[in-house]
């Protein structure tokens, strides 16, 4: 039977406990996932608690992580999404993403309208990758795919 979150922070301390676990076993995301049969991106935040995991996903990333058989059906619960609840993040990292958005959320609006027409990019029919590459000026570069499944408004 599926089940629902009704308060947001139900996962959290599953979260910290399976980050923990993660820490004292020295693995990384990619064996998270590799276990679970499912990407990196959908697999790490599922154990954050923004998405449910599959039974036998659950079942294997408790076992990897050492958490119980309750901590694997939670993991297969579904969540209260969102996880910057104070709105505007204040982790660096997680402001970066909110800052691009403040600079560039009406061009990337704009762009889709011209191209698609009215509707939304979908975040729950989506696909995300974090890659490391080299930056010919030196250094390093991020490049962060977001791919979200284009969804029309239909007048009713």
């Amino acid at each position: 039977m599926v089940h629902a979150q009704l308060d947001p922070t139900a996962r959290e301390p599953l979260a910290a406990q399976a980050v923990a676990a993660k820490t004292l076993k020295n693995l990384s995301w990619q064996q998270i996932a590799d276990a679970s049969g499912l990407s990196v991106a959908y697999t790490t935040a599922a154990v954050l608690g923004q998405h449910p995991l599959p039974a036998a996903s659950a079942k294997a990333v408790a076992e990897l992580l050492g958490l119980d058989a309750e901590a694997a059906v939670l993991l297969q619960t579904i969540p209260v999404r969102g996880s910057m609840p104070n709105r505007i993040p204040t982790d660096p990292t997680m402001y970066r993403f909110y800052e691009m958005l403040q600079v560039y959320g009406t061009t990337l609006k704009a762009l889709v309208r011209e191209q698609f027409g009215d509707g939304i990019i979908s975040a729950i029919n989506f696909r995300l990758d974090v890659k490391k590459v080299a930056d010919p000026e030196g250094g390093e570069r991020a490049v962060i795919t977001l791919d979200g499944k284009y969804l029309s408004a239909k007048p009713f």
